[in-house]
Parts: structure tokens; sequence; C-alpha cells
């Protein structure tokens, strides 16, 4: 089941929960906070900031213009996802910016209340996203995986990447690899194979860059489905 952004809202069951948004957003448009996915808990999209003035702190820089161009340049290659993923990967490495060129000092800090994702740029056809993500020591994503390619790519500080495999037939889910992501390191992957979670295992705010090959300002975020099987180590 793919995630929509009309459907009736989030439907349970015993060990996956599809994702639907009901509520069509946007991006920040002349000073006008259409949307800001700020305030995000590890374990739900639901805290969406919409249609309402924000003052000058809340705002997101612009994503560079170097970058949105590069992306698009890959993405109308018009190949599969993963080659589509790996050139992002590498128009990303290229062009990574520094966290204070495109995030207020403000939304640098991070929010104890979870981590949070602060929509940079979408693409006028729906085909990419570009986001950043900012953690406070601790916080973490639930396991998940994605409804289209994802690029990452760490700006400041660590974090701590688990992907995982289905196992037992579906009913549980082992751990494929370990990775610890540091400043610069930029990876790519895309469905089947994308099942992970990240953390911030440091001991200050790490800041990282999304790519995705989906509108999140239309979805609200990247995320298919969460994983609530057991693991297997």
């Amino acid at each position: 089941m793919n995630l929509s952004a009309s459907g009736p809202g989030v439907q349970d069951d015993t060990h996956q929960r599809n994702l639907y948004i009901e509520r069509s957003i946007g991006i920040s448009v002349n000073g006008w906070l259409v949307s800001s996915l700020v305030g995000m808990s590890p374990t739900s999209t639901d805290a969406v900031i919409t249609g309402r003035r924000a003052d000058s702190s809340m705002l997101a820089r612009t994503c560079p213009d170097g970058l949105a161009r590069a992306v698009r340049a890959e993405v109308h290659r018009g190949v599969d996802w993963q080659r589509t993923a790996d050139g992002v990967a590498r128009a990303l490495r290229a062009n990574l910016p520094e966290p204070a060129e495109i995030l207020t000092a403000p939304l640098r800090r991070g929010d104890p209340a979870g981590y949070q994702s602060h929509l940079l740029y979408a693409e006028p056809d729906g085909t990419f996203s570009i986001s950043v993500m900012v953690w406070l020591p601790g916080q973490q994503t639930v396991i998940h995986d994605h409804v289209a390619w994802c690029v990452t790519g760490v700006l400041q500080g660590s974090e701590h990447e688990e992907v995982f495999a289905l196992a037992e037939g579906g009913r549980a889910l082992g751990l494929a690899a370990c990775h610890v992501n540091r400043p610069g390191t930029v990876s790519g992957f895309a469905p089947p194979g994308d099942i992970h979670r990240v953390r911030n295992t440091g001991d200050t705010v790490a800041i990282s860059m999304h790519v995705y090959g989906a509108d999140i300002s239309r979805l609200g975020n990247s995320i298919r489905r969460e994983y609530t099987l057991p693991v297997r180590r």
C-alpha cells in the first residue's frame, strides 16, 4: 500500500503502519509559512505547521541553486531508481553545503521534542525534494522504508544507521548492516532494500541533507511504512 496525500489518517496493522497525510501542504512563499516539517516526533508525522505567518527565525534558507540543478540533471536521465540514487549521491557529494548556508541559527539548534525536518526545495513537477534534518543527541527515527529513492549527506555531527532486511518469511527483521556516517558521508538507496533506522549517537547536534524522489511538500515526508517487527541480530 503506497503513501497517499488524501487518505483517512494513520492505519495500523500488527507490525506495519502505513502513513496517510490528510492535507496537502506547500512551502514557504514570500515570508508566509505555507508549511514547515518541524516539530516531528521520532514516531509521528502529525506535527506540521501550516498557513500562518512565520517570523524570519523559523524559515529555512534557500536551497543552493547548484545542488537543485545537479539533482535535476540526474533525475532527467530517466534511469531506474537505484541508478538515479547513485547519480544524485554524486551530485550531492559535489555540492554539500555548510549548515549555516542553508539554515538559520535557531533552526540549527534542534528541538528536545524530536528531530526536525526542514523542507528547502520541492521541484515543481514533483520529481524530487530536498530537506535538512536536525537531530539532538539520542533522537532517532522509527524503523521505516520509503516511497521512492533517497540520498542522504551528513553535514555536521555523526549519525548511526542500521539497515534491515525482512526475515523469517516476513515475520521479523534481520540486521543487515550498521554504519556510522560522519560529515561528508553521502549514501543513496532505493526500494527494495531501504528499511533502516537512523539516530544521533553523538554528543552534539547532527545535521544532514536529504534528497527524495518524491514531493514531500505534498506527502509530508518520504516514509512508506513503519515497522514494529522483532529484530533478529
